[in-house]
């Protein structure tokens, strides 16, 4: 019965980081600030400030530097593709919609165990070369209206560089086990925030605006990681990625509810067909038999 409850806090904390994560586009589309690097300068600012209290409030001090000074060179690597993924996910919603980013993202855990097949020759399943090459069937769909000049290249660029960011530290943190992810998270919106602080024309802000870039950075991207963290280390990571479709599907939603900003057929089609490849790889994981303790 224990496990069980521990299962069902999991499930109920990766929910909530992936509603809270979802929200993100709907928060950005209200801002005012015309200058993107100002927006993830105040980001990742009111992010690192989250997630560091987070930490001591966790951990305690003596813990808390020891986790970051634990990380490594891998936990930089990690720190450095969200660093970049972020930056490039508040930029690319200047060019793009917010279902074009959300939509590629989703494809990450498949484009993750392709890098590693390249990279390190990991053994790839037959249902997981399927799966590939439906997710980049769908990216195409996604990105040919950039081809035809329908919409902006650039943001369907940084929306695939972004997937690509987390697609790597997905990768990472899979070859070094000891890579813990809040440390370098944090880390990764300190990096943000420097880099930011000058490419950033102005730093002021207007109330409202102070606001929601707090919404955005402690709560859509700080507080969401901290649920996430905390639960995905309660569930096996199929069911932690089965539940993390929530972001894909209910980004969009809000958007189109909110601000009547309305996909176009090319990425509905596109994202489907990356969203149900992706859907359909995690059941088949499930369906697999689990390996004995100690087997092998």
């Amino acid at each position: 019965m224990g496990t069980r409850s521990l299962d069902v806090r999991g499930a109920w904390l990766v929910f909530g980081s992936a509603a809270v994560w979802s929200f993100g586009g709907a928060i950005a589309r209200y801002l005012t600030v015309s200058d993107s690097w100002t927006v993830v300068f105040w980001r990742s600012t009111f992010a690192a400030a989250f997630l560091l209290v987070f930490m001591l409030w966790q951990n305690g001090r003596k813990a808390t530097v020891a986790l970051f000074l634990a990380m490594g060179w891998p936990g930089v690597g990690v720190a450095a593709c969200f660093a970049l993924a972020s930056t490039c996910f508040v930029v690319a919603l200047a060019y793009t919609t917010v279902a074009n980013v959300l939509l590629l993202q989703a494809g990450v855990p498949l484009i993750a165990a392709l890098m590693a097949f390249l990279f390190f020759r990991e053994h790839i399943p037959r249902a997981t070369w399927i799966a590939i090459a439906a997710v980049i069937a769908g990216v195409a769909v996604m990105v040919s209206e950039s081809f035809g000049g329908t919409v902006s290249p650039i943001g369907d660029g940084l929306a695939l560089l972004i997937a690509l960011a987390f697609a790597t530290a997905t990768v990472i943190t899979r070859r070094h086990a000891h890579v813990a992810m809040m440390p370098a998270v944090c880390l990764g919106t300190l990096i943000a925030a420097c880099a930011s602080s000058q490419m950033a024309g102005v730093f002021a802000l207007s109330p409202t605006d102070g606001v929601l870039l707090f919404a955005f950075g402690a709560l859509n991207l700080g507080l969401g990681l901290a649920l996430f963290v905390t639960g995905a280390r309660l569930l096996p990571s199929a069911i932690a990625a089965l539940i993390g479709i929530t972001e894909p599907v209910l980004g969009p939603l809000w958007v189109w509810l909110i601000h009547n900003e309305i996909p176009s057929a090319r990425t509905v089609l596109g994202g489907a067909i990356v969203f149900l490849a992706l859907l359909a790889h995690i059941v088949w994981q499930l369906r697999q038999p689990t390996p004995e303790p100690g087997a092998g």
